[in-house]
């Protein structure tokens, strides 16, 4: 299985998968390439350093179904099956999904459907939420609103800022990506409806 993952920043979430791509935790599988609209993401120095092809595509002020489609027509170059979401901070046009359909994957810090869009962990603060955490969903033509692959919760403590919650969801995340990840590289699973099988549900 190659994997295409996209980033803006850090790209933390991508060094976790690399790196269990690399030493056969997530098996049978490869980084084909890193994309970035960010051409000083500080995330593309640490692919490189793990010896993988990067590439950048930034926006220049282009709509966005032109700005996708040409990360698309990088993607395929690669001949990419899967394509990760790894902190990237731009909305998927309806075109770059159709091209992916169920094959697009991303991770939010919340329990979805819970805490939409940015600030996630600021939201869960403000609301005074007990547990949060992190969901790993297939990518669909609305926000934050594919299918569910995984899902694992983080409590919310008392002394919480937007900033703690966030690193906390954070170590959780890489972990949580990279199961993900390995779960889909089995190709055992089907997706139904709001669900996504796997193993001995596949048949049921």
């Amino acid at each position: 299985m190659k994997i295409g993952i996209l980033i803006s920043g850090r790209g933390s979430n991508m060094v976790a998968i690399t790196r269990a791509v690399q030493d056969g935790t997530i098996p049978n599988s490869k980084v084909a390439v890193v994309i970035s609209d960010k051409s000083k993401a500080p995330g593309l120095g640490k692919a490189r350093d793990l010896g993988v092809k990067t590439v950048v595509v930034t926006r220049r002020g282009r709509p966005r179904e032109e700005h996708d489609a040409e990360i698309v027509s990088e993607l395929k170059k690669h001949d990419v099956d899967l394509v990760c979401l790894a902190g990237y901070m731009r909305l998927l046009s309806s075109s770059f999904v159709r091209e992916f359909t169920n094959r697009i994957v991303n991770i939010h810090p919340s329990l979805l459907p819970s805490f939409k869009g940015l600030d996630a962990q600021r939201q869960a603060v403000e609301y005074g939420v007990k547990v949060s955490g992190c969901t790993v969903h297939f990518v669909d033509e609305e926000l934050d609103h594919g299918a569910i692959i995984l899902q694992r919760p983080v409590e919310v403590l008392d002394s919480d800022d937007a900033d703690t919650l966030s690193e906390r969801i954070l170590r959780i995340e890489h972990e949580t990506y990279v199961e993900a990840v390995r779960l889909i590289s089995g190709g055992d699973f089907r997706i139904s409806g709001r669900r996504v099988l796997f193993g001995s549900a596949v048949g049921g």
